[in-house]
C-alpha cells in the first residue's frame, strides 16, 4: 500500500501572458476547499488522501484539471459542487466520476 491511498494534484498554474490557466478559474482556492473537506472528514493523514498544488500539468485547454493518483485518473471541474462529486464519488466511493472525467 502507498503511504496515501490517494493523492490528489491541483494544476493552479498562472500564465503571465493571459493565456487559458487554471488560475483563471480559481483554481488555488477550490484546491483550499477541498483540503478542507479532507480534512473535515479525517482523510488528510497517511492511509488517506493528500491535496498537493501542482506547477503547471500541461491541460490548459481542458482545464481547470486535477489528477488523482495512483490511478492517474484526470478531471477538469466548475465549482464546489464538482469537487464534491470528485471527494465523495472516487477518494471516498473509489469510482471514477465519468461526468468530469479527462481522458488519459
Amino acid at each position: 500500500m502507498s503511504y496515501y491511498r490517494h493523492h490528489v494534484f491541483f494544476c493552479t498554474n498562472r500564465r503571465d501572458d493571459g493565456s487559458q490557466c487554471c488560475a483563471q478559474y480559481d483554481a488555488a482556492n477550490l484546491r483550499d476547499y477541498l483540503k478542507q473537506r479532507t480534512r473535515e472528514l479525517d482523510l488528510a493523514s497517511p492511509g488517506g488522501v493528500r491535496i498537493n498544488t501542482a506547477g503547471c500539468l500541461n491541460r490548459c485547454a481542458e482545464g481547470p484539471v486535477i489528477v488523482v493518483y495512483p490511478e492517474a485518473t484526470w478531471y477538469t471541474y466548475v465549482d464546489r459542487e464538482d469537487i464534491e462529486e470528485i471527494l465523495t464519488g472516487h477518494l471516498i466511493g473509489g469510482r471514477a466520476v465519468e461526468r468530469l472525467r479527462l481522458p488519459d
